[in-house]
């Protein structure tokens, strides 16, 4: 079948699927009296296509409001229009909801068009001949694809949400009307979000919802379909699954030791639920003689774990050794009558243990460094006085790793006391809930060797030994600078003999984290992702030189511009220049949702990553291979692409229309997070300080996305200039790397509506401002359009194009509202109002994000 016929078949089930049934039950929804407010469903269209026709002619949003009430609803007052909003975003946030689970609804008649990469298609390749499914077995016993679920304050949808999405998403596909109805009614009637931010457990127990219902399904199945039908060893574990609520500090200031175990304990007794329910299951059929003394112990370990009084001792063995006991059994006296109910909760137990997913620990290096520096003070070492003040040389040379079993008095500072207390607690986790439970502690900007090394220290001073520290240090390079000497610094630690012997008895395994999003917020698009391929590089020739088998952990977020985007096409296109046998990224916020929130796609995209990792080292595309001119071509864009947003990020107004025009300031009022916006919370916004993923958000909510491809258009523009456009048109059609880079840079442009803003070029302090902004997404979209021979951005993928064509639409007249909003509090000298203001722009923040699902 053609690519072409393919899209054209895609698009006609997209519209008869998808588009045909939003529009049919939309209105239905619409019909249904909420909030005491009968009149506000069908308003609604008439302020959505209001609101679409100011923006075609750039009316600023007070003027489209103003006029909107004027015309519909001429006789309420100022505080009568601002309760209408709200009702307006009460009903907008659920048709996002609505619009989510009927396209999930339609997943597999979609997805048949799209399973390049997934399972099927490897195993098609896998029937070509026995050699290559030889090949694929081989590659799988060196593979593994680790998934990160991180608490980043843009999931939105709270479990009662999610739970109505499942059951609406089952309800549409068979178009059970009066169950439709109901959960629409219920949807209707149930809270999206918290009226006070929640706890860091909290956040733990609401991503946990994906673990019991999503994971641990998708996991099982996938491992099951790879085991049936390649040669690996049932201890092979391909999926792994890893977890940050509760472990990372550097993300979250409010994480304590305290947590961080209430969070393990938590993981495990969900877990044991989990078993409990498969269980109940199992014993409904397992009826038979033989069995009864290893079911009834098998069932009061799991009925025990899973409730209050679990026990304080890794089970897995124990559970394991009675389930084979029980297989055993069946398949000797039974004639294997369901047996495979019993192999399927073996083989959870084995992928899961006694721990669901490894709880990582994250800290910021700086902390560290004050932690290791009170040590010194505190403990009798072997380390030289003024150790603090010497050159980084002197340092490795330096650092004893001697022992010590130092407990840390209550006088230290909160920070000394959770460091150490948390160390002394990951061995505690390890005894109870296994090794994997809690082995990985991550160093969040990392800028030297003994980063690394001093927190060994700290390791073997909280009573850890040598011989036994089973943990993994991991770097974590964000900015561009870090990237650039991330080889250098993983050199040192290659060719220092302790480190090296550490490294020895974790198998010679190296995992290194980079993380997208500050590399961005630092140097622009462009220049992030070059730094981190370049680094991605160096750091592979540095590992295999040294004989290392390296992983790369990816901090990526939702957005293209936070490293997310087609990631999977990122890791089919990498070439043997980069390790790619062990694929670690982060998903967080409402990407969680929209790629995991069924065991359907969970499967899919999970299933495209382990193919981009198997397939692309089988055959990996010699054009991805990027060549000397090549990579000369890109790091001249990449350079042209940095002075830009540099000078962007320079400029005078740059922070001023940040504060001014975006939400940025009150995104620590959204009650769904329990971590501040920014560091130094106390101290003035400083850009530096500011995180990540309220820089990218804020943009976004002003539907401009300037993190995404701001400078792109003026390096294209250039390379075209000076005569390199037809190597440039190439590299696009060659390279995996740059057109997944640049196809992802036009998805972030698709989500991004100037029009909404339009009225501030004409602002006496913005209006230039605002225009350079806009000229370089015109200059942009004309260079992309003109590289990729198209004549709308997206025209390679016309579903994804018109689903965000419809999202932008349904939250359209949220963007207004929020704009509205925001220029009432410029104006506003009433206290009461202005707090009313705020709320109204906090609400609308929600649905905007969530419609995006990639847009934080």
């Amino acid at each position: 079948m053609s690519l072409t016929l393919k899209l054209s078949q895609r698009e006609t089930i997209f519209n008869n699927e998808v588009v045909t049934r939003f529009e049919l039950y939309n209105s239905l929804f619409q019909t249904l009296p909420f909030y005491q407010v009968k009149d506000t469903g069908i308003l609604l269209p008439f302020f959505s296509s209001h609101c679409e026709k100011g923006a075609i002619k750039q009316a600023s949003p007070t003027d489209i409001i103003e006029t909107f009430f004027k015309k519909y609803v001429p006789d309420i007052d100022h505080r009568e229009q601002i309760n209408r909003m709200f009702r307006f975003i009460q009903y907008i946030e659920r048709q996002v909801v609505l619009f989510d689970a009927i396209e999930d609804s339609s997943f597999n008649k979609l997805g048949k068009f799209d399973d390049s990469g997934t399972l099927q298609s490897m195993l098609q390749q896998a029937a070509i001949s026995d050699e290559t499914r030889n090949k694929i077995s081989e590659k799988l016993k060196d593979f593994s694809l680790r998934l990160v679920l991180t608490a980043h304050p843009t999931q939105f949808y709270p479990g009662t949400v999610l739970g109505i999405m499942t059951d609406l998403i089952e309800a549409v596909k068979v178009n059970d009307i009066p169950s439709i109805d109901e959960l629409l009614q219920q949807l209707g009637k149930t809270p999206f979000f918290n009226k006070t931010s929640p706890t860091p457990v909290d956040e733990a127990v609401s991503l946990s919802w994906f673990l019991e219902n999503i994971f641990y399904h998708a996991v099982s199945g996938i491992q099951s379909k790879l085991e049936e039908e390649f040669d690996i060893d049932v201890t092979n574990q391909v999926l792994e699954l890893g977890f940050w609520p509760g472990g990372d500090r550097d993300g979250n200031p409010n994480v304590t030791t305290q947590i961080t175990k209430d969070v393990a304990s938590f993981l495990r007794q969900r877990l044991f639920r989990c078993y409990y329910r498969d269980f109940r299951v199992l014993k409904r059929r397992i009826t038979f003689r033989g069995v009864e003394k290893a079911m009834d112990k098998l069932e009061k370990l799991l009925y025990k774990n899973a409730n209050e009084h679990p026990d304080t001792k890794n089970l897995q063995g124990e559970l394991l050794g009675l389930l084979q006991s029980i297989k055993q059994t069946i398949i000797t006296d039974h004639d294997s009558l369901f047996v495979d109910i019993v192999e399927n909760l073996i083989q959870k137990v084995r992928l899961f243990g006694c721990y669901f997913a490894t709880l990582d620990i994250r800290q910021d290096s700086r902390v560290l460094r004050s932690v290791f520096d009170y040590c010194l003070k505190n403990i009798k070492t072997d380390t030289v006085k003024g150790y603090k003040d010497l050159e980084e040389e002197e340092k490795l040379k330096q650092i004893s790793f001697n022992e010590a079993d130092f407990h840390c008095p209550d006088e230290a500072d909160d920070m000394t006391r959770d460091t150490l207390n948390t160390i002394r607690l990951m061995q505690e986790i390890q005894r109870s809930n296994g090794e994997k439970a809690c082995q990985r502690f991550i160093i969040s900007n990392c800028q030297q060797a003994s980063d690394i090394l001093q927190l060994i220290d700290l390791f073997l001073w909280s009573g850890w030994k040598k011989d036994s520290l089973s943990v993994d240090f991991m770097p974590l390079f964000e900015t561009v600078n870090d990237l650039a000497r991330a080889g250098e610094i993983m050199e040192q630690l290659y060719t220092h003999p302790y480190y090296a012997e550490h490294l020895k008895k974790r198998g010679n395994r190296q995992t290194i984290m980079l993380g997208f999003s500050d590399s961005t917020k630092d140097g622009g698009y462009l220049m992030a992702n070059w730094s981190i391929y370049k680094a991605k590089v160096e750091l592979t020739s540095m590992a295999r030189k040294y004989g290392i088998s390296l992983a790369f952990f990816d901090g990526r977020g939702g957005p293209p511009a936070r490293g997310g985007g087609k990631t999977h096409r990122f890791y089919a296109s990498m070439g043997n220049e980069i390790a790619n046998e062990h694929i670690q990224l982060t998903i967080q916020g409402q990407t969680v949702s929209s790629q995991y929130g069924s065991v359907e796609t969970a499967r899919f995209n999970m299933e495209q990553l382990i193919n981009a990792g198997i397939i692309s080292a089988l055959h990996p595309n010699h054009n991805d291979l990027l060549d000397t001119r090549h990579k000369d071509l890109i790091s001249q864009m990449a350079t042209e692409s940095h002075k830009l947003f540099m000078a962007l990020r320079e400029h005078p107004l740059f922070v001023d229309y940040l504060e001014k025009f975006s939400p940025l300031k009150l995104l620590s009022r959204i009650n769904i997070s329990s971590r501040p916006t920014k560091r130094n919370a106390g101290a003035p916004l400083k850009l530096e300080d500011l995180r990540a993923i309220s820089f990218v958000t804020s943009w976004s909510q002003l539907k401009q996305n300037i993190p995404g491809f701001y400078g792109v258009g003026t390096s294209l523009k250039k390379m075209k200039d000076a005569g390199n456009w037809l190597e440039i048109k190439e590299l696009y059609r060659t390279s995996g790397f740059f057109k997944t880079m640049l196809d992802n840079c036009a998805m972030s442009m698709s989500k991004s509506d100037f029009r909404v803003t339009a009225y501030l070029g004409k602002d006496e302090k913005f209006g230039k401002f605002w225009k350079m902004l806009k000229d370089e997404y015109e200059l942009t979209r004309e260079m992309l359009l003109d590289l990729t021979g198209s004549t709308v951005l997206m025209e390679e993928y016309p579903v994804e194009r018109r689903s965000i064509a419809i999202r932008e639409k349904i939250v359209l007249p949220l963007v207004i509202i929020q704009h509205y909003a925001l220029q009432c509090l410029n104006n506003s000298k009433d206290s009461e109002l202005t707090e009313v203001y705020h709320k109204l722009v906090i609400r609308t923040v929600y649905g905007i994000v969530n419609a995006g699902r990639n847009l934080a």
